[in-house]
């Protein structure tokens, strides 16, 4: 697995507002640790990807069908056109009533893959978008474990000897890691408010950028339908006590990282 060139002092793609590795018609998977994650990091890019006509569908590796977190997450796809709720069924790290039995953090791994294996084979998507190496801005350990989860998977899934009774292999051309750069760090602290570690990545290896302004109703309308959260006073809720100005500067932008693969031939 390879990601295009970018040096260390190449200038990320600023300039152009595209999406260079989703081609019209192309489908996408965002591949999140907990509900609400998939709108804060990539609502804009899963309602533009809907919007195209194309396919955009969503797999939460923690929480539990039947939970509150669920049917938040059912309302916030909804918003984005994303299809309905595929949880994994993990515990949360922090959350242990979330589902029962073991945490996404403990579970064997060769399980927690082969769980997220069966999703890409049978949505069979162009391009997997996830949390980046980090975590993201927060580090949370369920999403740390989560982009790990997901290279692997999105590699498994196009092997035909591995996990054969999950259907035929598919390799998706591609994974963004959702992230954010240095530069953007001081708008988070600022207008997020953040107390802790803010994780980031330098600017040049940001790899797409992606203006999704014209999504941004959909987007926040997805955030706030994680109704709990935003009761809670996590990241829901402190853009739901954002001005309008505030919310289009924080989440008018997303930036990934990107990851090509092999092509399916070569995998299988």
């Amino acid at each position: 697995m390879r990601r295009p060139g970018q040096g260390e002092g190449a200038s990320p793609p600023h300039s152009s507002y595209g999406l260079s590795v989703i081609a019209p018609g192309e489908s996408l998977l965002a591949v999140f640790a907990h509900p609400d994650d998939e709108s804060l990091a990539a609502g804009g890019l899963l309602a533009k990807v809907a919007a195209s006509g194309a396919r955009a569908s969503v797999v939460t590796t923690t929480w539990a069908e039947g939970t509150h977190r669920e049917q938040e997450l059912a309302a916030a796809l909804r918003h984005l056109d994303a299809g309905v709720p595929h949880l994994l069924g993990y515990a949360d790290a922090r959350v242990p009533e979330s589902a029962p039995g073991e945490s996404l953090v403990d579970a064997p791994l060769d399980e927690a893959v082969r769980r997220l294996v069966a999703p890409i084979r049978s949505e069979r998507p162009d391009v997997v978008v996830t949390h980046d190496a980090y975590g993201g801005l927060t580090g949370h350990p369920d999403h740390v474990h989560t982009h790990r989860l997901a290279m692997l998977a999105v590699q498994a899934a196009g092997l035909g000897q591995m996990y054969r009774d999950l259907g035929e292999p598919w390799q998706p051309k591609a994974v963004l890691l959702a992230t954010h750069p240095r530069s953007a760090v001081p708008l988070v602290a600022r207008l997020f408010g953040a107390s802790r570690a803010i994780y980031s990545v330098p600017d040049a290896a940001i790899s797409e950028t992606v203006d999704v302004g014209p999504w941004l109703d959909a987007k926040v309308a997805a955030i706030l339908a994680h109704a709990s959260e935003a009761e809670r006073g996590a990241g829901p809720g402190v853009i739901q006590r954002m001005s309008t100005e505030d919310r289009a500067t924080l989440l008018s932008t997303e930036w990934y990282i990107r990851w090509d693969l092999p092509a399916v031939g070569s995998a299988a």
